[in-house]
């Protein structure tokens, strides 16, 4: 029964650590990755829509990211998404693609971003912590509802703290490898 609690718990963990990756893809470093604009919501017909469904997004050089819409006609609708977004980037028609090039980042935005991995580390940090809490007291129940011994209980909480640091540790090793990306010049 506890081997299921910690599956689960370990499950919920294993997703924040997963979410946490996935937002920091979307975070500029000095070279062009399509993560950066694949989950960039686009109008299609009155839906927002990620680009990565409306677009083929590849990466010629470095610093540059070009995007082939799937319809030509959703060309200025990806336009404006990236133009109205925050990323700070220009796009280039050409009539059949868009083309972003990435400027080299300033030193202020470089720290600008590593303060938001660090915002970004922190909830995920947040999110494991609540995993455990939430863990813990399903633990409690079970013991009041004399599901499991007092003993049992305490081994519990011991072995989900061994996990809660084991992911916690996980979401740190994460932040310092993108912010790592980020200094990188």
């Amino acid at each position: 029964m506890l081997k299921e609690v910690y599956k689960e718990a370990e499950a919920r963990m294993k997703g924040a650590v997963e979410a946490l990756q996935e937002d920091l893809a979307g975070i500029r470093t000095g070279r062009a990755h399509p993560a950066l604009v694949e989950k960039l919501p686009v109008e299609y017909y009155g839906v927002p829509t990620p680009l990565n469904q409306l677009a083929s997004i590849s990466v010629p050089e470095p610093r540059s990211l070009l995007i082939r819409p799937f319809d030509a006609s959703t060309l200025k609708a990806v336009e404006r998404a990236i133009q109205t977004s925050d990323l700070g980037l220009t796009p280039n028609n050409d009539g059949k693609s868009i083309r972003l090039n990435l400027p080299p980042l300033t030193e202020e935005r470089r720290r600008n971003l590593v303060k938001l991995v660090h915002n970004r580390v922190e909830e995920a940090r947040v999110a494991v912590r609540n995993v455990r809490r939430d863990t813990m007291k399903d633990l409690r129940e079970f013991e009041e509802e004399k599901m499991i011994s007092e003993d049992e209980r305490k081994r519990g909480e011991e072995e989900l703290q061994k996990i809660t640091d084991r992911y916690i540790e996980e979401v740190n090793k994460v932040g310092e490898r993108k912010e790592k990306e980020i200094l990188e010049v």
